[in-house]
């Protein structure tokens, strides 16, 4: 699957415009921070190799069904390892952080709704410095595939729900047997950091 596109870019809701998906990546957020978007660190812009796709919800009256990922259309970089859940408080983020061997593949299918911002950290890449921010889950679900290198943050931006996000990183946490130095970089705890969400 190719950055940004789909198998079929009409796989959404039916609640859901097909253009949704598009729209939501690079939205204009109007309480956006000018330490981290438009400043002469960052360019809001697309990140080379993050991947974004819907997730069609198949509904019948018994309630819905969801594909997450399928192998026959993921590059194999990106198989995942492991999965896990995590539920978010309403107004809180998770992150800035960025990972050394791991990608991420974030499911946002709901319940709540999040802004989710990206900064491409990779001084090799082409989108080095670019920022994107997408807002996605219940309103709008999306799955986003998150290389090595790409610091990521995500806000639940609900007034009162909390929000659910599943993960199906490419890599074990703490590897085999949890016996490896967690893979992560935590500009969360630097003050100073320029990723701001």
């Amino acid at each position: 699957m190719k950055p940004f596109e789909s198998k079929d870019p009409q796989d959404s809701q039916d609640s859901l415009d097909p253009q949704d998906s598009q729209d939501s990546i690079d939205s204009q957020d109007p309480q956006d921070s000018q330490d981290s978007i438009d400043s002469p660190d960052f360019i809001r812009a697309k990140i080379n190799d993050v991947v974004v796709y819907p997730l069609r919800k198949f509904v019948d009256e018994r309630g819905w069904l969801a594909e997450l990922f399928r192998h026959d259309e993921l590059d194999e970089q990106f198989y995942p390892a492991m999965a896990y859940i995590s539920l978010t408080e309403p107004g809180v983020t998770r992150g800035p952080h960025e990972h050394v061997d791991q990608a991420d593949l974030f499911c946002f299918l709901g319940p709540g709704n999040f802004k989710l911002r990206l900064w491409d950290n990779r001084e090799d890449s082409s989108t080095y410095r670019h920022v994107m921010t997408m807002f996605v889950g219940e309103d709008n679900p999306q799955a986003v595939i998150i290389p090595k290198g790409v610091v990521h943050a995500y806000k639940n931006v609900s007034a009162l729900q909390k929000g659910m996000v599943i993960n199906c990183p490419n890599r074990l946490f703490m590897g085999e047997g949890k016996k490896e130095e967690i893979d992560e970089i935590r500009h969360e705890d630097d003050p100073e950091t320029l990723f701001k969400v």
